[in-house]
């Protein structure tokens, strides 16, 4: 596996410096988003590390710290308190993808019409995966897909007639399945570990810079706007190979995770 990415990373190396730059450095088209990225400098905590560069706003960032968020009107406590060290990784959640304008190469168009935007696939490194996994064990949730099926009836989420609130681990039996059923696929376990360049990270010291620029710009390479390309042996953790005959270019093809 590891000559793969020796290769891989050899290519990209002199692949032209407009590589796929179409996807870097761009929002989601989405109600909460800036439409360019730029300066922000009064994001509000867990959202502070994309003040240089940030696709969210002030309000945004704030609204994304309450416990029943009015971005979505989703709310945290749809089983009681959860711990603190669980809901601050959602809150770093979602300032990550509120916020993040390296999730160019995950961008997916959603909606009959087309003009919404999610992420799909982006790969979290695994110690982030297996440590909000840690924090979240003793928390309890009724849901193992997030963007699914709710109770809106008195305007924010509740959980559905005969859905049991029980301890994350029940819906997640793995830190892998949290990552990837949280927000129906929004994010993928990734084996790559943080500083290899492999992965994203959904939170990171801002004194130490944006780590996820890097490897935007590496999957942007790889995920280069040309004709289809056959691919029969891919590591499976580069997410690019559904079948031998996909298409390997993302489509910034919504208004949620």
């Amino acid at each position: 596996m590891e000559r793969w990415w020796q290769l891989l990373l050899g290519l990209w190396t002199v692949m032209p410096v407009w590589a796929g730059d179409e996807l870097l450095n761009v929002c989601m088209k989405t109600k909460h988003h800036k439409r360019e990225p730029g300066p922000e400098d009064k994001l509000y905590e867990e959202c502070i590390p994309w003040a240089e560069k940030a696709c969210c706003t002030a309000s945004t960032s704030w609204h994304a710290h309450l416990d029943v968020s009015l971005l979505y009107n989703f709310s945290l406590l749809h089983c009681g308190l959860m711990m603190p060290g669980c809901e601050e990784h959602f809150i770093q959640a979602v300032c990550f993808y509120e916020c993040s304008p390296n999730l160019g190469p995950w961008i997916q168009k959603v909606g009959s019409s087309g003009q919404g935007e999610r992420i799909r696939d982006a790969p979290l490194c695994r110690e982030d995966c297996e440590q909000w996994w840690e924090d979240c064990r003793t928390s309890y949730t009724c849901r193992s897909d997030w963007l699914g099926s709710w109770d809106w009836s008195r305007g924010k989420s509740r959980c559905p007639a005969g859905a049991a609130c029980r301890p994350f681990p029940r819906y997640f039996p793995t830190p892998a399945a949290l990552c990837q059923r949280i927000w129906s696929g929004s994010f993928q376990a990734s084996p790559a570990r943080r500083g290899s360049g492999r992965c994203l990270q959904k939170w990171f010291e801002p004194a130490r810079g944006n780590p996820n620029e890097a490897v935007a710009r590496l999957f942007a390479a790889l995920f280069l706007p040309t004709k289809s390309i056959t691919c029969f042996h891919c590591p499976s953790f580069l997410l690019l190979c559904s079948h031998p005959s996909s298409d390997l270019t993302p489509h910034r093809t919504g208004n949620h995770f």
